[in-house]
């Protein structure tokens, strides 16, 4: 007699599928995989760690649920594995090693991280010469986050048509010097942007940047209506302080993709010690080791510090050395 075992899954999940996260919003993700769309949700083991008894002699029952110290496990441009339950309908199992991610504090009174995109190739980071006039401070911000996960940087400088040129010349030159990609861009007389283009070609792109700069007109220079598929996005979810329920990629026509930062005005420096920060610099680390009080010294008020004679004798900026100071008390405020 021939015995046929039937093997059920209870479950009516298919194998597991690895795709790439396109879109969130209020707890549902758009999961690109094998060119194919699948609508997923999220698995309660992501958002909560169990805790067994250690006894073996316990019976093995939760004892405790730990919430992870997050806002939400998965974040736009994350590898995820998911289960499929229908065509096009699945669940979220497990969120595959980053590459790098882009974080902030969330808001509230639990200090939790908050994922604004992961495995990215570049932070295109948009400053415009006037209207409003540009807070390098700012940049400066955008810069150590790009620092913190080693992510290549571009910086765009927008509306070059109104800049004032012997005021700017000599900001791009610092930035060029330190290392920096600088493009110059006017979407009136079209400078720039076809190095935009390039630039964004084939790769995925995070842009960031303060209300006003020029990313809608940049973006649909870039590709036509872009910008404005952007913006409709940004103007739905940045009504509030801080908020990012909706985010999502915007793919290229020419390959690539762009990931906006709706209500994101600065990244936070999370787990950041004030001490760490001037390593972010890259200027100041060939002289981090020549401080008498290494390495312990801030940079602010020790007396023979190398990186306040490398300031005084002009070979750092005096801007950037206003930013790092600027950026190491905001951290020193929230690290108290």
């Amino acid at each position: 007699m021939k015995m046929v075992i039937i093997i059920t899954n209870h479950n009516n999940y298919s194998m597991s599928n690895i795709g790439t996260v396109l879109k969130k919003q209020l707890g549902e993700y758009t999961v690109l995989s094998d060119k194919n769309i699948i609508w997923c949700g999220l698995s309660s083991k992501l958002r909560k760690r169990l805790i067994y008894p250690t006894s073996s002699n316990i019976r093995q029952k939760v004892k405790k649920v730990v919430g992870i110290g997050f806002v939400d496990p998965v974040a736009i441009g994350d590898k995820v594995r998911f289960s499929t339950m229908t065509n096009n309908e699945g669940v979220i199992k497990e969120v595959l090693p980053r590459q790098n991610k882009m974080v902030r504090q969330a808001t509230g009174p639990k200090p939790l991280e908050q994922i604004i995109a992961a495995n990215v190739d570049q932070i295109l980071c948009i400053i415009s010469t006037a209207k409003p006039a540009p807070k390098w401070s700012i940049l400066d911000r955008y810069l150590l986050e790009a620092e913190i996960e080693n992510i290549p940087v571009i910086i765009c400088i927008t509306k070059m048509d109104i800049a004032n040129q012997k005021k700017l010349s000599p900001i791009v030159a610092t930035y060029r010097k330190i290392g920096y990609k600088v493009v110059l861009t006017s979407v009136i007389t079209g400078e720039g942007i076809k190095d935009i283009q390039q630039i964004v070609n084939n790769r995925i792109s995070v842009i960031v940047g303060m209300s006003g700069v020029g990313k809608t007109s940049l973006l649909n220079a870039v590709q036509p209506s872009l910008g404005l598929e952007v913006r409709a996005i940004s103007a739905a979810t940045g009504k509030g302080v801080h908020t990012t329920t909706h985010l999502e990629m915007f793919h290229l026509t020419n390959g690539g993709y762009m990931i906006d930062t709706p209500g994101v005005k600065v990244f936070g420096l999370w787990g950041i010690e004030p001490l760490e920060i001037a390593e972010l610099f890259p200027e100041m680390r060939p002289f981090l080791v020549r401080c008498r009080f290494r390495p312990n010294c801030t940079h602010v008020h020790e007396p023979n510090c190398a990186v306040k004679s490398a300031v005084e004798d002009g070979i750092i900026s005096h801007l950037r050395y206003k930013s790092y100071k600027g950026i190491i008390a905001k951290v020193r405020a929230t690290t108290k």
